[in-house]
């Protein structure tokens, strides 16, 4: 009796290990992007971060943030991106109505772990 309970314990804790062990995970081929040079009235540009899924579990995006102003605009995929598979994040910024140099930090929350990943962008805006 105390050798199947031994056993059935063991077999247990290696599937719960096992599982543990297993989740989403992203990865980013870059994490900040350089606008260089742009002007004011030159209209809105986008930076876009390649990433993926190097877990083995579905990835989620739950959220982006907007940097902190209205003229930051994520747009990301609302579908869970499978194991192995890519994706891309998009972050437009307006640069009307601004001047001189910036940078703005987007977090991006997903199901890959308890801290947010930081997206970075910056440049110089000329009038």
């Amino acid at each position: 009796m105390k050798k199947i309970l031994f056993l059935l314990f063991a077999v247990m804790f290696t599937a719960f290990v096992t599982e543990a062990k297993s989740k989403a995970e992203i990865k980013f081929e870059a994490v900040s992007h350089d606008f260089g040079t742009i002007r004011a009235n030159g209209g809105k540009v986008t930076a876009t971060y390649k990433f993926t899924n190097t877990g083995d579990k579905p990835l989620v995006i739950v959220s982006v943030s907007n940097g902190g102003c209205g003229c930051t605009v994520p747009s990301y995929p609302k579908m869970p991106v499978q194991p192995g598979k890519e994706g891309e994040i998009s972050i437009t910024f307006d640069p009307r109505g601004r001047s001189g140099e910036f940078e703005r930090v987007v977090k991006v929350k997903t199901n890959a772990g308890n801290s947010r990943q930081k997206l970075t962008f910056s440049g110089t805006i000329i009038p």
